[in-house]
């Protein structure tokens, strides 16, 4: 079966790229385009044309933004035989969140297009399933739940390099840092990062990643903070093996209840690597050991809990890798 993967940047969407490694390991001929633009009406022209010229078996759309796609379903029998629809971010509620409560029909109508043209729905989380089956389109259709979980590799890779993947500067910064991982951005809570780099002056924190904006919002930069800037994924594993602590420090928000620890890419990795993780504006699906969700407005007090807490080691049952999702995604492809 030739299975085309599809997305607004198909080769930066991790999940996608999660999905593109069990498919081949699975047998799939897998097919993945390259768009020479990122604009949306750009990336629309070029995915079907990808469509027309591929003609696979299946699409598995990946989505966000939706809009995107509109009029996809039209391909059904040139472009494509089958779709399923992967439901990763209630873009509709996104679009609330910048624009108003106006703005959440016009995402959801888009939503609503492509639950109804697909054959199958994916989801990442229970949350976001129940809201994408709530859609009338989407009623009756056959539903998967794919967590994201980090590959096994990513744990070997802290365990073979976590003293020297950071390299000699890293090393020179000292030993038990609380760790924020992502993009530098006020949906991230870097406002509260901030916060609680000033209240906690006698604790050293690292900031790895980036954003359109990192400069302005830290200039001013504590002496306790290190920024590292956006650092490749082989190396994120050996960083987040030296920290003490790490940390969410999202707000509450209306996409708070769809933000789970089956959904949450770095969450998942820091409890992979066996560390504390304090984390607000998340919800929990299931109880996962060493994870305590907070408000916003606690984390300095969870913080400085932890600091005198050794996380629990971790047992065979505690550990939640991609691989684990090897079966639903054949049953998904196989009822096709």
């Amino acid at each position: 079966m030739k299975v085309l993967l599809l997305s607004n940047q198909p080769e930066r969407t991790t999940r996608l790229m999660m999905f593109k490694g069990t498919l081949e390991r699975l047998g799939y001929d897998v097919i993945i385009p390259r768009f020479g633009t990122t604009s949306w009406m750009g990336v629309a022209r070029e995915a079907k044309r990808a469509l027309l010229k591929e003609s696979p078996d299946a699409v598995h759309l990946f989505n966000v933004p939706d809009i995107i796609y509109h009029g996809l379903a039209k391909l059904r029998g040139t472009g494509f035989k089958k779709l399923i629809y992967d439901y990763r971010s209630p873009w509709g509620v996104e679009l609330q969140m910048t624009f108003g409560p106006p703005a959440r029909p016009a995402g959801e109508y888009f939503e609503r297009e492509l639950a109804g043209a697909a054959d199958i729905i994916t989801a990442v989380n229970r949350p976001l399933a129940d809201k994408v089956k709530s859609y009338r389109e989407a009623q009756g259709k056959p539903q998967f739940i794919v967590p994201n979980y980090p590959a096994k590799s990513f744990l070997e890779k802290s365990r073979m390099n976590g003293k020297k993947a950071s390299g000699s500067d890293v090393n020179a910064l000292g030993e038990d840092p609380i760790v924020f991982m992502g993009r530098i951005s006020r949906q991230e809570g870097i406002g509260n990062l901030l916060r609680l780099i000033r209240e906690i002056p006698d604790r050293e924190f690292w900031i790895i990643g980036d954003g359109p904006f990192s400069r302005w919002y830290l200039r001013g930069l504590p002496g306790n903070a290190r920024f590292f800037g956006w650092q490749p994924h082989e190396k994120v594993a050996g960083l987040i093996s030296r920290a003490r602590i790490c940390l969410i420090p999202h707000g509450e928000t209306i996409l708070t209840p769809y933000a789970t620890d089956r959904s949450v890419w770095k969450l998942n990795e820091y409890l992979t690597l066996g560390k504390s993780v304090v984390a607000s504006g998340v919800t929990m699906e299931e109880k996962r050991k060493n994870l305590m969700v907070v408000k916003s407005k606690d984390l300095k007090d969870a913080l400085l809990q932890n600091l005198e807490q050794e996380p629990e080691k971790l047992g065979p049952d505690d550990y939640r890798f991609w691989e684990m999702n090897d079966k639903v995604i054949r049953e998904v492809y196989e009822s096709l």
